[in-house]
């Protein structure tokens, strides 16, 4: 009980990974600093991906 297993620790890396990469590729093309969102992805789930959707994407669909 005091270990985590390695499948758990690789399939939480892999989420953290491919989060962290959507976000950098989202903000990119968005031009809305993409390595800082892009980093704070690969921290933790599912905090960035929310806080990015309310801040960059939810503010880009009430301007258009």
């Amino acid at each position: 009980m005091n270990e985590i297993s390695p499948i758990w620790l690789i399939l939480i890396a892999i989420v953290l990974f491919v989060q962290g990469t959507w976000i950098f590729q989202d903000a990119r093309k968005r031009g809305r600093f993409p390595w800082l969102w892009g980093l704070w992805g690969i921290t933790g789930f599912p905090t960035p991906l929310i806080v990015y959707w309310l801040v960059v994407v939810r503010s880009e669909r009430k301007r258009s």
